[in-house]
């Protein structure tokens, strides 16, 4: 007897490519819709598969320049805080000087005497030159010339002794606690191995605060 036969596999297979085959044969490229289903499910595939890569590329593109615009905003936040920290740095470098400079302009007013003390300050320089056993022939205060900070009295001088003398003069004048200082100075010959001084002591003081007031008021009628 006889047992039925099976189909082979591979004709089987070959009847199945056959079939699609004939799918994809005289396909009108101008008319999709008309293909068979297989041809046109391909199509849809790759039609999605087309819009979703543009789709996909678009928003890489897009998040590509957002990041570039984000390390380009990083770099310019990194710059902004160097440059805030070196001026940091600086700033309490600063801050140090300003307060040696502060704590300088505070000695040089304490030795400036206000208007009332002007009177002591020119006793002090006359007794400087009698302790040196200086003739003064003259001592004729001058007209205060008011300066932005500060007011200054020139002193015309004429003193007569010895060279030794007049030099320890100029020093004890120097060394006053008060600023003053010693210009235009001119010695000459006098009788009897004497020397004569003409020189300008100018003194300083600082501004009551009516002068403050009157000047800070002339310069608001200049603007």
């Amino acid at each position: 007897m006889l047992m039925a036969t099976k189909p082979a596999p591979k004709a089987a297979f070959s009847a199945i490519q056959e079939q699609f085959a004939r799918q994809f044969r005289n396909l009108h490229p101008s008319d999709p819709s008309q293909w068979p289903s297989l041809p046109r499910a391909l199509l849809l595939v790759f039609v999605a598969t087309a819009v979703v890569a543009v789709l996909w590329f678009t928003y890489l593109s897009g998040f590509e320049d957002e990041l570039i615009a984000e390390r380009a905003k990083e770099t310019e936040l990194r710059t902004a805080y160097q440059t805030r920290m070196v001026k940091a740095v600086n700033l309490e470098a600063l801050k140090k000087q300003r307060e040696q400079i502060q704590q300088y302009v505070t000695q040089l007013e304490k030795q400036l005497p206000s208007k009332a003390e002007m009177a002591a300050l020119l006793s002090d320089v006359n007794q400087a030159g009698l302790g040196r056993s200086l003739q003064f022939d003259l001592f004729r205060p001058g007209q205060v010339v008011v300066r932005p900070y500060y007011a200054e009295l020139p002193i015309a001088l004429r003193v007569t002794g010895r060279f030794h003398d007049i030099g320890a003069f100029a020093s004890d004048v120097a060394n006053l606690s008060r600023i003053v200082t010693l210009n235009n100075i001119a010695i000459v010959p006098g009788r009897d191995g004497a020397l004569t001084m003409d020189a300008t002591a100018r003194t300083f003081r600082y501004l009551d605060q009516d002068e403050i007031t009157a000047q800070q008021a002339a310069a608001g009628a200049k603007k």
